[in-house]
Parts: C-alpha cells; structure tokens; sequence
C-alpha cells in the first residue's frame, strides 16, 4: 500500500495571508512542518498542493529550493485538488495534512496511519472528530477509494471545500475510526490562523530550535508548561468552522 501524505497549502488566508512562508528564525513556517514530517516512518510520499492561482507561484518556488514535490489544482474545490493530486501520485491512502501546523509531531502521524494499518477495513481513520489531540496535531487518512467516492458524489460546497465531510457525513458508507489520547488536551491551540496563533508558534520554535532539531508533541507542551502565560495570547481565538 502506497501512502502519499498531501499538505494543502495556499498564500490566501483569510486571516492571515501568506501565513505558511512567514518566517521564524530565517525560515518558512512551511519548512519547519516539512522537516518535521519527514521523521515519519509510514508515509511513502509527500506533497505539497497548492493552487492555479499567481500568488501561490511562491509555493512552488519554496517546493523548488526545498525539494518537494508538488500538486497544483482548484483553488477552491480542494476535494478535487486532492483527488487529482492522490492520482498522479499513485496513492493507495492519503494522509491529509494542513500547512498551518509548522509543530506536527510525526509520532502522531505515525500512529493514525499505524491504527489505519491496523484493520483493512478502515476507509477513514483520524483525531479530529473525537478531538483529544491540540490543534495543530490534526491527521487524517484515508483509502483512494473512499476519496473517489467522495469526489464523484459530494455536492455541498463544504464538502468540496474540505475533503473529508462526505465520508464523515455518510458514516453509514464508510468504516470510520478515531484515535483518542488518554489526556485530552484539545484545548491547546497549535495552528496558525491569526497574527496571535503566529506569535505563540514563534515563541515556542525559538525556544525549542535553540535546544533541538526535532520537536514531539510533549516537548512543545513542555515549553508550555514552563510559560503558562503564553497560553493567553490565542485563548480567545475561535477556530473557522469547517
């Protein structure tokens, strides 16, 4: 079985444009999530799908001086996007990322794919519905099959825009799994979606860059820990809803 994980990433953001090459410490937020991905050991393939659009022509300038491969297709039909992206790569299952967690932990990757692994009957296995893991730890996989299935009959535009409400939605259709921690710790937010969500990555990168190369999930809680107050700067911070 072929793994492709697919990043979607685009300059576009609505809040925080350009968001994924902002830099911290002389480097794209998006590099530090490749570096980061590319420790995990059951993914086969990563790529990068950004869009048609000129403005994403910098995506695939940082995928060129990065040695990524890269998709590019719809800007806002991304089901399509990543369809056509899962094809030319051959994909067996898809991991799909988003480009707005620079710390993913690729343990935890690894251990949504190994549980996806883990039943051949799965067609759809993450941490987001049952949500126990920080944003920003997002994973989800999934079979080429159900991918196929969603792309040819979803129709709403929200499930053209994110990939994966049909076959959550049709669970009837779908053999579907979650993967829970034993602590939740779902109210720490790891993303960057706003100017607040930047400033606290940055922080967190500078302190765990001037210690590691790598960064797990219990490392950047621990830096946390030891600055509870940073913790205030996106509390109030709502997730857009998908």
């Amino acid at each position: 079985m072929k793994i492709v994980a697919i990043i979607q990433a685009r300059m576009g953001s609505t809040r925080l444009p350009g968001k994924v090459l902002k830099p911290v410490l002389g480097k794209p937020l998006l590099a530090y999530q490749l570096k980061q991905m590319k420790r995990a050991k059951l993914i086969d393939t990563m790529v990068v799908a950004t869009t048609d659009l000129l403005e994403d022509d910098a995506i695939v300038t940082f995928c060129n001086e990065y040695n990524m491969d890269y998709f590019r297709g719809s800007e806002t039909d991304v089901l399509s996007r990543y369809y056509e992206a899962a094809n030319t790569f051959q994909a067996d299952a898809i991991v799909r990322l988003t480009s707005d967690c620079p710390l993913i932990d690729p343990t935890v990757v690894d251990s949504i794919i190994g549980h996806f692994l883990t039943n051949k009957t799965y067609d759809y296995v993450s941490n987001t519905i049952d949500r126990t893991y920080p944003r920003g730890m997002d994973v989800e996989i999934f079979t080429i099959k159900a991918l196929r299935l969603a792309y040819i009959h979803a129709k709403a535009m929200r499930e053209r825009e994110h990939v994966t409400p049909y076959m959550i939605n049709k669970s009837n259709q779908f053999n579907i799994d979650q993967v829970v921690r034993s602590e939740d710790q779902s109210h720490l937010r790891l993303t960057v979606d706003t100017a607040e969500d930047f400033e606290l990555i940055k922080r967190i990168i500078h302190v765990l860059a001037a210690e590691k190369s790598h960064f797990t999930l219990n490392d950047v809680v621990g830096v946390l820990n030891e600055n509870p107050h940073w913790l205030l700067i996106n509390s109030h911070i709502e997730q857009k809803k998908e």
